[in-house]
């Protein structure tokens, strides 16, 4: 009898920590299958892993859909600044393909449309337009899927901005930027310190994962 309640407890705690972890605020994640939508090109979908996830609102919206590279060739991090969260990933580097299922926006609020838009990495500027913006230089640049179809070419800043431009259709490329990881619980949607939410996830890389954190939900308020 005494293992039996214990087992119980056991699994009730266990119920109480994953729906803290997975539904926090309202916010849940699950896994998805590989995209098979047209309006992906077949270049980037052969790119992906076979598994993607899924992020609802607690009224059963979808926020947006992420899938990652099969596996990415991440590059030593060694020598990093202290705003550089994940360099392993490779300035320019393809690192997924993200899909807004309806209207969304990026971090500094500008609207997107629904669709497909690949995610590259790319650090911030240090210069006087970008100080002091958010912590951290890791962003994610979203470039339409149908522009951007180099998939295993990295690519410079200056050709990131562009196709940055292409999805806000504005001066300011479309651009998430990353955070910090929390636990060790993937994949997870977790709030942070600044009021932001986080898919967090892992990189698969040739000699082992790199966890990341995407804010999906959030805005810099001097955006």
């Amino acid at each position: 009898m005494k293992r039996r309640c214990t087992l119980g407890l056991t699994a009730a705690v266990s119920l109480l920590v994953a729906s803290s972890v997975f539904a926090q605020g309202g916010y849940k994640v699950e896994t998805i299958a590989a995209p098979t939508s047209p309006d992906l090109p077949k270049a980037a979908a052969d790119a992906l892993a076979p598994q993607g996830v899924r992020v609802t609102s607690g009224q059963g919206g979808v926020v947006a859909e992420v899938w990652l590279r099969k596996t990415m060739p991440l590059k030593p991090a060694a020598g990093e600044s202290s705003d550089i969260l994940y360099g392993a990933l490779g300035e320019g580097a393809v690192v997924g393909v993200l899909h807004y299922p309806g209207p969304a926006a990026d971090f500094r609020g500008q609207p997107l449309k629904p669709g497909y838009y690949v995610l590259r990495h790319a650090l911030t500027p240090q210069d006087g337009a970008h100080m002091g913006a958010y912590p951290y230089r890791d962003a994610l640049m979203l470039s339409p899927t149908g522009a951007d179809t180099e998939i295993n070419q990295d690519l410079k800043f200056p050709d990131l901005v562009k196709l940055g431009r292409l999805t806000s259709g504005t001066a300011h490329p479309a651009f998430l930027v990353m955070a910090p990881v929390s636990g060790e619980t993937f994949p997870s949607v977790v709030k942070d310190d600044q009021g932001h939410w986080n898919l967090q996830l892992q990189v698969e890389g040739a000699s082992g994962k790199l966890p990341v954190a995407i804010t999906l939900v959030g805005k810099w308020e001097g955006a």
